[in-house]
């Protein structure tokens, strides 16, 4: 199986490159778009800023790949954010995956959301395999509303969706490659579909 993971110039590549090989996945991670387009799953990782991002993937010829890509992908994080269609993030225009604004919390002391927290509403093969009470790790300070596309949902501040999903595409805004064996299993249902 060719797995691509897509470099943007966003973190957590290295992460998700030895989570994929602990599951005996040799993945290519690349800004190719002919690499991308040839992988029989694509991840779309990211911790980062979303204009720096957008402006690279745009720059790049990626955005449009991205868009018109037919096989699983999987968006992480940042990942997710940029599959919306803009971000309060500095005024973003994003890939328009979703018809989703993502949001700033609301100003409070607690931000960003970092840690484990619970996942709840669970409705994908994504999912399939998990503990009762799946924790995972979450690092972000934006967040997409829950919406007609949320396969999951969790609480920091407000309910938010934790992963949605519109016929290929797959986000979540949690690290799996970050949550342990509920991750773990996560990564490998993916990888499944």
């Amino acid at each position: 199986m060719k797995v691509a993971i897509i470099k943007y110039n966003a973190g957590n590549i290295h992460s998700v490159r030895l989570a994929l090989q602990r599951l005996g996945i040799e993945p290519q991670v690349t800004s190719d778009t002919e690499l991308i387009n040839a992988a029989d799953k694509v991840i779309f990782p990211g911790v980062g800023e979303a204009s720096t991002a957008m402006n690279f993937i745009n720059k790049n010829g990626i955005a449009e790949v991205i868009k018109q890509l037919k096989q699983p992908v999987l968006g992480i994080c940042l990942g997710l954010q940029l599959m919306g269609a803009h971000s309060e993030e500095n005024d973003t225009r994003c890939l328009g995956i979703f018809n989703l604004e993502i949001k700033k919390f609301p100003p409070r002391n607690k931000v960003p959301h970092m840690g484990w927290n619970l996942i709840r509403n669970l409705s994908s093969r994504l999912f399939e395999g998990l503990p009762g009470k799946p924790y995972v790790y979450f690092v972000h300070s934006y967040y997409a509303e829950k919406f007609d596309s949320t396969i999951a949902t969790t609480d920091y501040i407000l309910p938010f969706s934790a992963a949605i999903k519109k016929d290929n595409f797959y986000a979540v805004q949690f690290h799996p490659e970050k949550s342990g064996k509920v991750g773990e299993q996560i990564l490998r249902n993916f990888l499944k579909l």
